[in-house]
């Protein structure tokens, strides 16, 4: 519980209007878009500028309360649900496109920027920022940077941290940190930006991002390819790389998923489908139409029921409704939706997808897959009800059980969700101990007193730990 104290000190930093404790105020920063972990924060404050921030957290080291930091709170690893004791730090004011700089490809931005706004505003200028999460609409860059978040571009283009050229930001003790610049090269130390990139909130809270942009695609073309089996859309994407051909999107959707979406969007897809494959081939007009060409051939010799390919923007949005819509459908068929993700090496996607089908049947949970199957990132949805414990016990297994076959194909068992607090038991077995030892004393040489996101990603003290079921705090949540 906050002291008196704290909440003053909280609102001599800010001002009384910018620090909230109303119930009704809590419960909406209790979680973030994953279904199962819930906290209610202490307080939740709001800073205007970075000179507040470094006192907030200069007050949380010297008062011993956490900082949650939290952009729009579209993660899907619990990274910014509060632990106990703790206060969420939000950013909505901060939205500032603050430079484009179209000689140097660049653009300064503040944290709370929404990442469609900064695509709109660099497309005057001819230019492309390529991270495109799927709720690009609403999450924040902030937020994107805090996660390494990928999308669906990932394959041609990369992800998150492939766009970062600096930061600005406060420590887990108050200081003033800036790192990169708009030279394109720079191997001057240690390469603290990778570090900070997708450290989700546990090692600093950025204030300005420096991104990189890239020329906009003179044209772009758009195919959906539809299989009577996993293993064949499988086998398809793998041919499509071994070939040569990087597509800029290159998903899957598997039947469940179809269905949900067909009664979602009514986009006239087939009910007895296996697999669908959205495909986008991007550049310059001539290797598109090579490009294309190459995709037909290659979908229609591995067993492809229909390939289709959109003749203007419309219906190539049409066909990308598809995938963007996916999450959303699969989310109406239960109470309680889990989305995941793992990642393995594109040899294995086809294995993958086949063994996700075997551990939903079976453990008997219904699983619903789509994802980046261009650059081995699935999303197995599970389709529960939070109110079973049963039904909750037969998905954590079923979702245990795929991590560890993504990890024995090779893979990982994140791919851009993050670990937050939904995959840290799984952490160790992925990364060995020596490496979450390193990572644990990273940790704790830039955050001693547990600041900064405690209890996420890597665990921590007692005190910092997300409350169990039956504690007041997560009881406050749901009720």
């Amino acid at each position: 519980m906050l002291t008196d104290r704290v909440l003053a000190g909280l609102a001599e930093t800010t001002s009384p209007a910018r620090v909230l404790t109303a119930r009704e105020d809590l419960l909406t920063y209790a979680s973030d878009a994953t279904a199962l972990h819930r906290c209610v924060p202490e307080a939740v404050v709001i800073p205007r500028d970075t000179e507040q921030v470094a006192r907030i957290v200069k007050l949380a080291n010297e008062e011993g309360f956490a900082l949650v930091p939290r952009g729009a709170g579209t993660g899907l690893s619990a990274g910014a649900v509060p632990t106990t004791d703790s206060v969420v730090m939000l950013f909505p004011s901060w939205n500032r496109i603050i430079e484009v700089d179209p000689v140097n490809h660049t653009a300064w931005v503040e944290p709370g920027v929404i990442t469609a706004d900064l695509h709109a505003a660099v497309e005057p200028y001819g230019l492309f920022y390529p991270p495109d999460p799927g709720s690009m609409r609403v999450c924040t860059l902030g937020g994107n940077v805090a996660e390494n978040a990928g999308g669906l571009r990932g394959l041609k283009y990369g992800v998150t941290k492939d766009y970062v050229m600096g930061l600005e930001a406060i420590l887990p003790t108050g200081e003033f940190l800036a790192l990169g610049g708009k030279s394109f090269k720079d191997v001057a130390g240690y390469n603290l930006l990778d570090l900070l990139v997708g450290s989700e909130g546990t090692l600093a809270v950025f204030t300005r991002i420096l991104v990189r942009l890239v020329a906009r695609p003179q044209s772009t073309r758009t195919i959906l390819a539809s299989f009577d089996s996993v293993g064949a859309a499988g086998q398809t994407v793998t041919a499509i790389l071994a070939a040569g051909v990087v597509p800029a999107t290159l998903e899957f959707l598997d039947q469940v998923t179809i269905r949900a979406v067909e009664s979602f969007a009514g986009l006239g897809l087939p009910a007895d489908l296996a697999a669908l494959l959205l495909i986008e081939v991007d550049g310059r007009a001539h290797a598109v139409a090579e490009d294309a060409d190459a995709v037909n051939r290659i979908c229609r010799q591995h067993g492809a029921r229909e390939v289709r390919s959109a003749t203007d923007a419309d219906e190539a949005e049409d066909l990308r409704a598809a995938r963007r819509v996916s999450f959303t459908a699969l989310a109406r068929i239960g109470p309680t939706t889990i989305l995941e993700d793992v990642a393995v090496p594109r040899s294995a996607v086809a294995t993958m997808l086949v063994r996700i089908q075997e551990i939903a049947a079976e453990h008997q949970v219904q699983i619903g897959v789509f994802g980046h199957a261009g650059d081995g990132n699935l999303h197995p949805t599970c389709i529960t009800d939070a109110r079973d414990a049963e039904a909750i016990v037969r998905t954590e297994a079923a979702l245990e059980e795929i991590f560890d076959a993504a990890v024995t194909l090779g893979g990982t068992i994140t791919g851009e969700h993050g670990v937050g607090l939904a995959k840290r038991k799984f952490l160790e077995r992925h990364t060995g101990d020596p490496a979450l030892r390193f990572m644990r004393q990273i940790k704790a040489v830039l955050d001693p007193n547990q600041v900064l996101n405690p209890g996420k990603v890597l665990g921590c003290s007692t005190r910092c730990e997300h409350p169990p079921h039956g504690h007041p705090a997560y009881e406050e949540a749901l009720a």
